[in-house]
């Protein structure tokens, strides 16, 4: 895959990407519903990320059985450093939902909705039946699109729970650009051809239609107690 063909992947999901920071907009808006819609955010992106680490690990032992692929190798090292990089995320929102007064039970006990089964399983799926590859457009989608540096502080201020309530979202803000970076370097090197680059696109305008369905729950749900499964 070319630079070329990168930037015909990021401008792909630019054309879709207005639909997720409206979703995004609508979750953060300012209003007293804030404090018990951004509670549910750390719920959901618990159940997320959560899955981060495990999803890299089994692309890589998919793609270490793929013994004649030459895309297989150097996908394989990256979701291996990758994997590394992102061990222990989750455990950064049980400190921060526990910051904002919410029992870690909460997020790692609740059966995850069916809009997060779908936008993580979808990955799972085409990992095990199509190719790992699949898994480079979700990373693409959620390390592309990292909370505004700005975010944290804002939601401190407009909900009056404290600082250290908004870690995760502070440090994703000032790691995954970087992370962007290195993903868009390893996709522009890679020898995918056009059915493995057609994955990587799919996986990726799924992921932007999950996760914004996802912020739209958020977005909805007005108290802590109500249901995204609905």
């Amino acid at each position: 895959m070319s630079p070329t063909a990168v930037a015909g992947l990021r401008l792909e999901l630019s054309l879709v990407q207005p639909v997720l920071r409206s979703a995004a907009a609508r979750m953060w808006r300012s209003d007293a519903g804030l404090p018990g819609r951004y509670r549910h955010y750390l719920r959901a992106m618990h159940q997320v990320i959560r899955a981060s680490v495990p999803l890299m690990e089994r692309a890589a032992d998919r793609c270490e059985l793929l013994t004649r692929d030459p895309v297989a190798p150097h996908l394989a090292r990256y979701l291996r450093a990758h994997a590394e990089q992102e061990r222990g995320h989750d455990d950064w929102l049980l400190t921060d939902a526990a910051a904002a007064g919410t029992a870690p039970g909460e997020l790692t006990d609740t059966a995850p909705p069916a809009c997060v089964a779908a936008l993580v399983g979808a990955q799972y799926y085409w990992i095990e039946h199509s190719h790992p590859v699949a898994l480079l457009g979700y990373i693409a989608v959620l390390e592309g699109n990292a909370p505004a540096p700005g975010l944290a502080g804002r939601l401190a201020r407009e909900t009056g729970l404290p600082q250290a309530a908004f870690e995760t979202v502070r440090l994703h803000a000032d790691l995954d650009d970087g992370h962007s970076a290195d993903l868009d370097r390893l996709i522009g090197r890679l020898p995918l051809d056009r059915a493995q680059h057609s994955l990587v696109a799919v996986s990726a305008l799924h992921t932007v239609t999950t996760l914004a369905e996802l912020f739209d729950r958020i977005a909805a749900a007005s108290t802590l107690s109500g249901s995204l499964h609905e």
